[in-house]
């Protein structure tokens, strides 16, 4: 060999057998509104096995989940999840979301595919014109406190209503379930120094994050673009979450607390369900959302949705 010659290097490639996921037809994806409600899942692995995406616990515990089904996987401390389980959640529609420990964080979530961008641009129209921006934080707002005139409201104005009507619903819920309510209050680097309440609360607030971050993106909506929130990487995320938590995290969370002071996160995040399920927000969202922006409930011929005449 010339020594200016560069040596080959021989490259072991190993080809595996990938187990075999067949994508289910989109006609046959159930919509968000008809889905299961989230399900949470920590310590163990996600893989595709026998066609179907199954979960081994490290207590043992082996389920095959109903992967088409389900609005969304929220993946807590010591998941382990395979390319192949990925890329099954991603032809069945169904959003993946990673939360922190006891689902005290809500860190990132997984876009389920959509086959249009007709939602993306109808809510970049939206945000785009400063107008209608203020239109639908105002409707944002009415949805949770209605009776209240808004309508020369800034923006601005409606956090300062919307956070003075928030404490005061932490100190009904306080007196009502005996838990002694201090003001939230939290160190995100150290969430011990937290009081009970406090905990919960970030822990039902990122499941119900984690909820939301599922239906709005699976339906095609930007969670970077929100219209009362504005900094971070989730404002419509936090602003869809905005309607729905006097109604399902909060309760959740002072109940939570009254019956287990020093809960792990699994009654809250039980309890949590349970609202979602009595208050219907998975048939609700995407109808609430179709009415802020002034449109058809779905657009068609979205991945895992149907046109609106078959809803």
């Amino acid at each position: 060999m010339d020594q200016n010659e560069t040596p080959l290097r021989s490259i072991l490639v190993v080809s595996l057998p990938v187990p075999l996921f067949e994508r289910p037809p989109l006609e046959t994806l159930a919509s968000a509104k008809d889905r299961w409600t989230p399900l949470y899942l920590e310590h163990g692995r996600l893989e595709v096995d026998d066609s179907s995406v199954k979960w081994i616990g490290a207590n043992g515990l082996l389920c095959r989940l109903p992967i088409a089904t389900i609005s969304a996987l929220i993946l807590g401390p010591g998941t382990t999840i395979t390319h192949a389980a990925i890329k099954a959640c991603a032809e069945s529609n169904t959003p993946l979301c990673w939360t922190g420990e006891e689902s005290m964080r809500f860190y990132a979530f997984g876009l389920a595919p959509n086959h249009t961008n007709d939602m993306p641009r109808l809510h970049a129209e939206a945000w785009a014109d400063k107008r209608r921006r203020t239109q639908i934080a105002r409707a944002m707002f009415r949805q949770r406190f209605p009776g209240i005139d808004v309508d020369n409201k800034s923006v601005k104005e409606l956090r300062g209503m919307e956070g003075i009507r928030v404490r005061a619903l932490y100190a009904e819920l306080g007196l009502e379930h005996g838990v002694t309510w201090k003001g939230r209050n939290y160190d995100r680097q150290n969430w011990n120094m937290s009081d009970g309440i406090n905990r919960a609360l970030s822990a039902a607030n990122a499941s119900l994050y984690a909820l939301c971050a599922a239906v709005v993106t699976s339906m095609g909506y930007v969670p970077s673009l929100g219209f009362v929130h504005d900094s971070g990487t989730l404002p419509f995320i936090y602003d869809v979450a905005d309607l729905y938590k006097h109604l399902t995290s909060i309760p959740a969370a002072f109940l939570a607390v009254r019956h287990d002071p020093q809960g792990d996160g699994s009654l809250v995040r039980k309890l949590l369900k349970q609202k979602v399920e009595e208050q219907k927000i998975l048939q609700r969202l995407p109808k609430d959302l179709a009415a802020l922006f002034q449109t058809d409930e779905v657009v068609p011929v979205q991945a895992g949705l149907q046109p609106p005449s078959a809803l």
